[in-house]
């Protein structure tokens, strides 16, 4: 089993910045992805960013992301980062980590079915 402690959320204001930070522990030998998903009030499970590949150097975001939040993993720490940067208050969400354990198709890792693990979530509202 593996376990994912998300932190780093709050409350920011329009235009400011966030890192959400997720820290991997128990099984973690095997880590082939680890990513960010959101979910907003009343609204589906959206996919934020993803890192793929052993070593994780693969990066991939959803289009209301890309050019303000990046995706960092540090496998020495099991760790995984999102720095959210130009923030919206469309960006208000619960934002989860994921860990997925083994190699998928690339398309797997858009969706929540492409991960084995979650994280509890973390509280991101942005105020306008």
């Amino acid at each position: 089993q593996v376990q994912l402690v998300e932190s780093g959320g709050g409350l920011v204001q329009a235009g400011g910045s966030l890192r959400l930070s997720c820290a991997a522990s128990g099984r973690t030998f095997s880590t082939y992805a680890m990513g960010w998903f959101r979910r907003a009030p009343g609204k589906d499970r959206e996919f934020v960013s993803t890192t793929i590949g052993w070593s994780g150097g693969t990066t991939y975001y959803g289009d209301s992301v890309k050019g303000r939040f990046t995706i960092s993993r540090d496998n020495a720490n099991n760790t995984v980062y999102l720095q959210m940067n130009s923030l919206k208050p469309e960006d208000t969400a619960i934002y989860y980590c994921a860990l997925a354990a083994r190699p998928k198709y690339t398309s797997n890792y858009y969706g929540a079915g492409g991960y084995d693990f979650w994280g509890q979530g973390t509280q991101v509202t942005v105020s306008s």
